[in-house]
């Protein structure tokens, strides 16, 4: 069963639209560029960028960052923007 926003954004082709607009826009901004050149560099320091284990370098709420399962970090940063 798909989430709630999947449905939505499958039956609303127009609003899918306005969503992918914002969100090309926003990973524009220089500081989301520095935000994932930084987790990218973390990612090829520890060894785990682009190796297909599924972890991503999350930051964490007090700082600092930790190795995540991707499907739960990008699950949880989905709802920010």
């Amino acid at each position: 069963m798909a989430s709630k926003s999947t449905d939505y954004y499958t039956s609303h082709a127009n609003a899918l639209k306005i969503k992918q607009d914002y969100q090309r826009e926003y990973n524009k901004k220089p500081a989301q560029k520095k935000k994932r050149a930084a987790l990218n560099a973390e990612n090829r320091r520890r060894n785990t960028y682009g190796n297909g284990d599924k972890l991503d370098v999350s930051h964490q709420q007090g700082g600092g960052t930790k190795l995540e399962g991707q499907s739960k970090n990008r699950a949880r940063n989905r709802g920010k923007a």
